[in-house]
């Protein structure tokens, strides 16, 4: 199956970048073709809809959840054009839905969602919460789960850039975890199936982005959604959409949570995740906090009037400002960065740093800057 042109034929054009609110979907669910299968099933904070769209009529009964994190977009993109697969009508679909029935919350967040915070109006982290179950959206997800009894829990979400795989010095473009169900992170039959199915995904999405898929922290947290359904006894896979690289409106990374969802329905639908696949999942390396949006090497700086080389990094912050998401980038860190990568990085082969503030780089400030007077940085870029 060529699954880069089935994603070419239902990508959802009229969304896209990463600030995505309910004023972007809510046209997707009101079209005639999904909109019988829409429902209203609880409200924010705010007041705003939360909304639900189930499709398929098969025994295994799949829960997706998008956008708990406001700030996490990718996956309601891939999300939406998942949903464009099973109305294309296509023998895949069709196949797809005999054998699922699948409940999605695109946007369980809606006012995270419209003031592009990871938090909701209450500033209550929900992927914290369902323990307590204080907030109306981890309400209305759990009181989802107990009625529809699912078989399988897809858990989505988007990481930061600061990830990538291991030490290897590339991106985490999708991170995966079978969460732990328990303090000893022991393996039952339910999480197996998680294990397995990720196993399967992750093979297939090596050939397109190779060594670039990292596996997620499995410690135990009970108040975290994921370990709860896992405790609960349903298998539930967390996808963390990360870094591609020179993609940070995620639309490349957007294709391959696409993928991943795909083949993840095909590989259950085969039956694909009775062997024990728990050595295949420990051999994809960790996710390791080694990147940097922007690193600087041997740059020469005036300290305390002696001239040294060093190095500094910086980081996009984004930013809503008028309802535009804005990436300034902020110098962060100075000194000698090893075992650090950049996902862009300049060598100034010892030029002396400049800017409008000092003649040294400071913590916290813009990364606008130049080296020698001849090579200029306007937010971290070179300025053309």
């Amino acid at each position: 199956m060529d699954l880069e042109q089935l994603f070419n034929q239902n990508k959802e054009n009229t969304i896209q970048g990463r600030y995505i609110t309910l004023n972007e979907i809510e046209p997707l669910l009101n079209k005639d073709s999904i909109k019988k299968d829409v429902k209203i099933i609880g409200k924010s904070i705010l007041g705003k809809p939360i909304y639900s769209y189930q499709k398929g009529h098969g025994k295994i009964k799949i829960y997706l959840w998008s956008q708990m994190h406001g700030n996490e977009s990718t996956t309601t993109k891939a999300l939406f054009d998942f949903i464009n697969l099973l109305n294309n009508g296509s023998d895949l679909a069709n196949q797809l839905l005999d054998t699922f029935t699948f409940y999605c919350i695109p946007m369980l967040n809606p006012d995270g969602a419209e003031l592009y915070t990871r938090a909701n109006a209450n500033n209550i982290d929900l992927n914290r919460d369902s323990q307590d179950l204080s907030q109306p959206e981890s309400k209305v997800l759990r009181a989802v789960y107990e009625e529809f009894k699912p078989d399988f829990c897809f858990n989505l979400h988007d990481q930061r850039t600061i990830f990538g795989v291991a030490d290897t010095g590339k991106p985490a473009t999708l991170s995966f975890l079978a969460p732990s169900y328990n303090e000893e992170r022991e393996v039952n039959e339910s999480r197996l199936k998680a294990i397995n199915l990720i196993a399967g995904i992750n093979e297939v999405l090596q050939k397109y982005i190779p060594g670039q898929i990292g596996r997620f922290d499995d410690s135990f947290n009970i108040n975290c959604i994921g370990d709860t359904f896992q405790y609960l006894g349903t298998p539930t896979i967390l996808f963390e959409a990360g870094h591609f690289q020179d993609d940070y409106e995620r639309e490349k990374t957007r294709k391959f949570v696409f993928m991943s969802l795909v083949s993840s329905f095909i590989i259950l639908n085969e039956n694909d995740i009775v062997h024990n696949r728990n050595d295949k999942y420990l051999n994809i390396p960790q996710n390791n906090v080694v990147f940097f949006d922007f690193m600087y090497k041997n740059v020469k700086i005036n300290y305390d009037g002696i001239e040294i080389i060093t190095n500094f990094v910086a980081q996009y912050k984004e930013e809503l400002i008028d309802n535009k998401l804005n990436f300034n980038s902020y110098i962060v860190e100075i000194g000698d960065l090893k075992e650090k990568f950049g996902h862009f990085e300049y060598d100034a082969k010892g030029a002396l740093y400049h800017d409008d503030l000092g003649n040294s780089p400071k913590i916290g400030q813009m990364a606008n800057f130049n080296f020698d007077h001849k090579v200029f940085f306007v937010n971290g870029k070179i300025k053309k």
